[in-house]
């Protein structure tokens, strides 16, 4: 398992902030391979490596979220979903299946 400094590079590597979705990751990797991907402008030597280390990267912080434990307990999916938000959720799919 990588540590916090590796982790924090990786982050910064696909211009990430301190806190983001597994899909944010996976955007901020897909746009950056799409710059650098070897085939996109000729296959330079440097393309290469960035896309290898862009791939390094990726999969350090794909396999730091899949090792994530997640909280079901009361108070932590509050915090995740305010009551505000549930209920603004509730009220559309409600009206959504008449």
């Amino acid at each position: 398992m990588a540590n916090f400094l590796e982790i924090d590079e990786a982050r910064k590597i696909l211009g990430l902030g301190e806190a983001a979705t597994l899909r944010e990751i996976k955007m901020a990797y897909r746009r950056l391979a799409r710059r650098y991907h070897p085939d996109q402008y000729g296959g330079s030597d440097q393309n290469g490596e960035a896309m290898k280390k862009l791939n390094r990267v990726y999969e350090l912080l794909e396999d730091y979220c899949r090792e994530y434990k997640y909280s079901f307990r009361e108070e932590d999916v509050t915090r995740t979903y305010s009551e505000e938000d549930y209920l603004r959720r509730w009220r559309e799919d409600w009206f959504d299946s008449i």
